[in-house]
């Protein structure tokens, strides 16, 4: 904590944390975003489950002030992972409106995240297995090597009409508004970036043409949704896109993406807020910040060795007892010392830069958030609005009671920002696996109670 953080008293700081933000068709209780995380709940088809309306309305008793949905694809081409649920057809208009019931009884406002993954795919099901993956260029990915296919103009319209439908249907579905992922390496960020765009249309070339594959989307949008539908975009401040491979172009610097930003408001008629966060990939050092837990990385990084052509080599170096650890010093050095508050820099900027134009305008800045001091600090400095938070959610659902009255949460029940979460999420359900939370005598009592804690999402079930 910082001096000038010690100066303030608790009360001083829940009084920033739990003062209503208004943006200009929303209102949210509190300063306090869940950020856009979820695990592979749904079925298949990308039908949703109710072991999701659990997962969402954990988040909303706990008292945030809005939940930003996980990753939502507009179509099956577009999804990340398999059992994530999609807003691809109006038959998913019913679960979504469930979801959106479920959270409203606990004054909690829902933000559909509308996505898309381009060429960053993890396991994207059968329906995706072979074929290249959609995107701004038809280089692969640098990470997994996924392979990807730049995207015809007709495939845009086509894309950017899918945008659009998914938000009408959310809009249909009674949720309270929607973000744009344009940030961590998907689709959009892959039109944004001029580290990942190669492309020599009107869609690539300098920021103004990167950024006109969104600006189609937005105003897609608002042609279904009308204005007074709460519309943000997730966007990086930079783009740190060389942090693998040094001789990889470093992609958007801070200033091209507030110009973005200025170009998105679209003269009153866009987006209503920015969530700013960096990282040209996911998983990224800046995102989420954190360790790299090489351990369960080996253990569960197999279920992506068929997905693109460089992901037995990543599973060679994580599983060697030298190359592993190296990567995992390599992965913390990039990422720097900073983890709560990371992108506060960024925010500022894009802050500073929107409200010049529109104060109605809000800013939301992800980044390791859970203690009161940061969030309030971040607040009362200018460098946002609100902030969202997934992992010390995830760890502590009723973080927000603990910043009303404290400064976060007790000794030993922290997030450790070890990134356990992340890694079990590709085969196992998304919860806290950091045994050093766990209270019990022995090694199997922590381990029974944590992994009660993990299945307790399912609870209570659909049918009794």
């Amino acid at each position: 904590m910082s001096d000038a953080d010690q100066r303030f008293l608790p009360e001083d700081n829940a009084r920033q944390i739990f003062a209503p933000l208004e943006f200009r068709n929303l209102t949210v209780k509190n300063r306090l975003f869940r950020s856009n995380i979820s695990g592979t709940f749904d079925d298949y088809n990308g039908h949703g489950s109710h072991t999701r309306i659990n997962w969402e309305t954990r988040f909303a008793k706990g008292g945030v002030g809005a939940i930003i949905s996980s990753f939502t694809p507009v179509t099956v081409r577009g999804r990340i992972l398999t059992r994530y649920a999609m807003i691809d057809k109006d038959d998913k208009i019913p679960f979504w409106t469930r979801v959106g019931e479920s959270v409203h009884e606990h004054d909690c406002r829902f933000i559909m995240q509308l996505s898309h993954s381009g060429r960053q795919q993890d396991m994207g099901g059968i329906e995706n297995y072979f074929r290249e993956a959609p995107s701004s260029t038809s280089r692969k990915d640098f990470f997994h090597g996924i392979l990807a296919k730049a995207m015809t103009k007709p495939e845009i319209a086509e894309t950017v009409e899918q945008f659009a439908q998914g938000a009408r249907r959310a809009r249909e579905a009674g949720l309270d508004g929607v973000e744009l992922h344009g940030a961590n390496g998907y689709l959009i960020t892959q039109f944004l970036s001029s580290g990942i765009n190669d492309r020599t249309d009107e869609y690539g070339g300098g920021w103004e043409a990167r950024a006109r594959f969104v600006l189609e989307i937005v105003r897609a949008i608002r042609r279904e949704v009308g204005r007074d539908f709460h519309l943000q975009m997730k966007i990086n401040g930079v783009d740190h896109n060389d942090w693998l491979y040094p001789w990889e172009k470093k992609g958007n610097p801070l200033d091209e993406t507030v110009d973005i930003c200025r170009l998105l408001l679209d003269d009153g008629a866009g987006v209503d807020a920015f969530h700013v966060s960096s990282g040209s990939t996911f998983p990224h050092p800046r995102n989420p910040p954190g360790d790299l837990p090489i351990r369960e990385l080996t253990r569960w990084y197999d279920g992506l060795l068929s997905q693109g052509v460089r992901t037995h080599l990543n599973y060679a170096i994580f599983s060697n007892p030298i190359a592993g650890p190296l990567f995992r010093r390599y992965w913390i050095w990039r990422r720097g010392k900073v983890i709560e508050g990371i992108n506060l820099d960024y925010a500022r900027a894009v802050r500073d830069a929107v409200h010049a134009i529109d104060p109605s305008v809000k800013v939301i800045c992800t980044g390791g958030f859970q203690h009161a001091s940061k969030i309030a600090g971040a607040i009362r400095s200018g460098a946002c609005d609100g902030v969202s938070i997934a992992r010390p959610l995830i760890a502590n659902p009723d973080l927000p009671g603990m910043l009303r009255t404290a400064e976060g949460p007790p000794p030993g029940k922290e997030c450790t920002y070890c990134n356990k979460c992340l890694i079990n999420d590709l085969e196992n359900p998304l919860g806290c696996y950091e045994l050093s939370r766990f209270d019990g005598d022995t090694f199997e009592a922590r381990y029974d109670a944590m992994i009660a804690e993990v299945m307790s999402v399912f609870e209570p079930p659909a049918y009794r």
